[in-house]
């Protein structure tokens, strides 16, 4: 690969694919957290039909390859005259199984918060929606995030299936690019591009997962700043 085709050629291509696929995964995590969220406490505190629904989404979404449905969005809609761009069709797929899978992750966390807490809440006269919103949810929600950040690195990756319904993202970029110079390193950029992203979601989500650890749980740890310090006061006082 010469610096004249990688500067002048691949290097703007990747960048206008890396700005859609960033597009499409701002725009989609946070409407399949918000939506996780709204089907988890569905699962678990929802009356009979609304369980019912919720389970119903989460088994058809994991049910259905990604693929296919983004296939379903963009080319079966149209059908009963519902048209969406190909962006929309990808944003709206990825949020319906970014959701349905961090339900799954957030509805372990609730059910692993003990029972008690919610009659205590109840005791001091709370609802039953303020008591999920501020004693429940709060402590799930911690306790979710390495789940929750493994499914948003996979959000990064499905982002490259886009490219099947013609969105020109990074993959698709690449693509275009490859089949017409036939340039093969072209795919090791676009697998670079993606490591780094990976990287930097993970470097993140730890640091979260740290800052946001519950003490006394396994992941949680004190850091003390001046132990020395601390144990001569240790002595001062037990002397």
């Amino acid at each position: 690969m010469d610096a004249d085709f990688l500067i002048n050629i691949l290097l703007p291509a990747l960048w206008g694919g890396l700005l859609v696929t960033l597009k499409l995964i701002v725009l989609s995590a946070p409407f399949g957290l918000l939506f996780g969220v709204l089907v988890a406490v569905g699962r678990v505190y929802g009356g009979k039909g609304v369980n019912l629904l919720c389970r119903f989404f989460v088994g058809f979404v994991k049910g259905c390859p990604l693929l296919l449905l983004l296939f379903i969005l963009y080319f079966g809609l149209p059908s009963i005259g519902i048209y969406l761009t190909a962006l929309s069709a990808s944003i709206i797929g990825f949020i319906c199984c970014n959701s349905a899978y961090n339900s799954e992750y957030i509805r372990g966390a609730i059910l692993s918060v003990k029972e008690g807490q919610m009659v205590a809440a109840s005791a001091l006269g709370m609802t039953k929606t303020q008591a999920i919103r501020y004693v429940v949810l709060p402590q799930a929600m911690r306790r979710a995030i390495p789940g929750l950040s493994n499914e948003f690195i996979y959000l990064i990756k499905y982002s490259s299936l886009a490219y099947m319904i013609t969105l020109i993202e990074l993959t698709g970029a690449g693509k275009l690019v490859f089949s017409k110079y036939f340039e093969p390193d072209v795919f090791m950029m676009i697998g670079a591009v993606y490591l780094a992203l990976v990287t930097i979601t993970t470097i993140c989500a730890n640091a979260l997962e740290r800052k946001l650890s519950i003490p006394g749980t396994p992941g949680h740890s004190v850091k003390i700043k001046n132990p020395a310090k601390i144990k001569k006061n240790n002595k001062k006082t037990t002397g």
